[in-house]
């Protein structure tokens, strides 16, 4: 049985292919037409699914949406009642594209499938599951688990915000659920937006910018903002908001709260905006570590799923690792609204057709999150050619690897494009740039002169699975880069009392560990464990580069500039590779160096691109 899954129209638009049950592809919109975070119907993500499984639309037994947009509407509808007459200009820019476009959106559906094949008979074959039902069968069906309790944490999907279900083999059965407009993803939206970061796309500089502040406006969040129970419930003031009726999340009422207005984007940073990003993160882990204990506690489950997008924040997520109130955590990496169009595709195989479930032998059935196109050698060196690019080949891995290592240890930033692309958020050593941990000024030159971003934000460790334990705080999987744990204590640089002194980003020049490029400022790190399984020729050279080093670990970011999304094809990498400094670009069994290309060929690539 075969099941296409889509998610659409609102942000990160994807589509996932599954065959009886296994994954066979999955990516999303932005990563085809390069506009980040695309919303439109998924032409060129549906196409690759349908190419990698070597079949025609017609030949796909069911088409699942990841939502109801029946009742997304119902929603609209009563929260503009509840709140009348406020919100009028909201209602009135919001009703028009709903009766134009989403309240009909079967038949656009229809319409769209169509356009791939004329021939598509959509009757008795689409299917619409519900948001958090999505989010949750994505993160329970592919999961190592034969039972957990499956926790699903975003803005808002139909109603729900906040989503309790109970999975069992092929069962997945919602038990509570907290409804819109309470959310601790909207809150954490909020604050996002009143300190000048863009909505769905900034939450997690806000969570980087958090270890540079103190949590002094927790308590005032907790007395004003947001009333939370013992077990994790809570309820929100909502005469601080703006969300439900207004055209931004915040007012004035929010703004004098804390005693400044709002951010205005790319403005100066200060000390105070550390200090609410910092408040902000710790209202948050506390709220999701209630949760799961009380959960925990009332299941006497030992084993916990995770989903949607506020488990993306991987602090909280390594918090609850290391609570150990439930004994196994596993998050699903494209946790976000992507997912979503895989966990459809999987409820409708297991809840809708009822089809039996095996729990995958491997660590997990998502694959290393490896679901994208990937490239023949042939077909690489045919498109860097027609784009104008100077590149040697190696025949052998072995000497392709070592020169890489020599690249690095000369702390040249390296763009490393391998595989099939990563379906989800992050860049895992199939579309990443690559950079020596061990310098102290990796970190700063590549974030102001390879991705042109805000020079607080920190990167990843990538570290051989075999050597994580030696190196953070960490003895667990994490091949999603979705916990963050502290270096370990032996790894760290005692600070002197003039550099303890130090504030926000005046610490970021400050070397913290043997590895300071991937070090945080409070010594973490959103680690990703590399696996010779999932990735080998990741961890080939990862253990290369532990031969010449001692050091297993490299820095990770995803291969693309600020607004970008992450490269797809080979030509994406050579024009990113040509409007940056980084200085080698490795895809495939192709090695170029960059002062062997045209000059003529470069791009100026800082301010191409619309700033997120």
């Amino acid at each position: 049985m075969r099941i296409l899954g889509i998610s659409a129209y609102y942000h990160d638009s994807a589509a996932a292919l599954i065959e009886d049950g296994a994954i066979i592809a999955a990516a999303q919109e932005e990563r085809f037409t390069r506009k980040k975070h695309d919303s439109c119907f998924p032409h060129h993500a549906l196409e690759y699914c349908l190419s990698a499984g070597n079949i025609g639309l017609s030949e796909v037994d069911y088409v699942t949406f990841y939502d109801k947009p029946f009742l997304k509407f119902e929603r609209l509808l009563e929260t503009y009642l509840a709140f009348a007459p406020r919100g009028i200009r909201s209602f009135a820019k919001a009703i028009p594209v709903w009766l134009r476009e989403k309240l009909f959106q079967k038949d656009l559906l229809i319409k769209e499938l169509k356009s791939i094949d004329p021939e598509f008979n959509a009757s008795g074959k689409l299917l619409f599951a519900e948001h958090h039902q999505s989010h949750a069968a994505s993160a329970f069906f592919p999961s190592p688990f034969e039972r957990a309790v499956v926790l699903t944490m975003d803005g808002v999907g139909e109603w729900a915000t906040t989503s309790v279900a109970l999975g069992q083999g092929n069962a997945l059965t919602t038990t509570q659920e907290i409804h819109f407009p309470h959310s601790l993803g909207l809150l954490y939206s909020a604050v996002t937006y009143y300190l000048g970061f863009r909505v769905n796309s900034g939450e997690y500089k806000v969570m980087g910018l958090a270890p540079y502040g103190e949590p002094k406006y927790a308590d005032l969040i907790l007395e004003h903002l947001i009333d939370v129970k013992a077990d994790g419930s809570f309820r929100m003031d909502m005469s601080y908001f703006n969300y439900c009726t207004g055209l931004t999340m915040t007012n004035r009422k929010f703004a004098d709260l804390f005693g400044q207005p709002t951010r205005t984007p790319e403005n100066e940073l200060t000390q105070f905006h550390m200090d609410v990003a910092a408040s902000v993160q710790a209202v948050t882990e506390e709220i999701v570590l209630r949760m799961t204990r009380a959960l925990a506690h009332e299941t006497g489950i030992e084993n916990l799923c995770l989903a949607g997008g506020v488990a993306l924040n991987c602090v909280a997520n390594g918090k609850v690792l290391r609570d150990k109130a439930f004994t196994n955590v596993w998050v699903q990496p494209a946790a976000g609204d992507a997912g979503g169009a895989l966990g459809a595709a999987l409820a409708a195989y297991y809840q809708h057709a009822e089809r039996p479930r095996t729990v995958s032998s491997a660590r997990d059935a998502m694959k290393g999150s490896y679901l994208g196109p990937a490239f023949a050698q042939e077909d690489i060196e045919r498109r860097l050619q027609a784009a104008g690019a100077v590149f040697e080949v190696f025949d052998q891995d072995e000497d392709l690897i070592n020169e890489t290592v020599k690249a690095l240890k000369a702390e040249k930033a390296v763009g490393w494009f391998q595989g099939r692309m990563e379906f989800g958020p992050r860049a895992l050593g199939g579309r990443s740039i690559l950079g020596d941990p061990r310098s102290p000024a990796m970190q700063k030159t590549v974030n102001l002169k390879v991705k042109y971003r805000e020079s607080f934000r920190p990167f990843a460790p990538s570290v051989l699975r075999e050597d994580v334990a030696d190196w953070f705080e960490l003895d667990d999987d994490s091949p999603y880069m979705l916990m963050v744990a502290g270096v370990k204590k032996g790894r760290r640089r005692t600070m002197s009392a003039d550099e303890e002194a130090l504030f926000g980003i005046e610490k970021l020049n400050v070397p913290r560990s043997d590895i300071p490029a991937v070090t945080h400022v409070d010594y973490s790190a959103r680690i990703q464990t590399v696996h010779a399984d999932t990735n080998p020729r990741y961890h080939a050279l990862l253990s290369a580069y532990k031969a010449e080093t001692g050091c297993p670990v490299v820095l990770n970011t995803s291969f693309n500039v600020r607004g970008e999304p992450i490269v797809g094809t080979p030509e994406d990498a050579f024009r990113c590779f040509m409007g940056t400094e980084i200085e080698t670009l490795v895809v495939g069994n192709c090695f170029l160096r960059k002062e062997d290309q045209n000059p003529e060929l470069e791009q100026n690539y800082k301010d191409q691109f619309e700033l997120d």
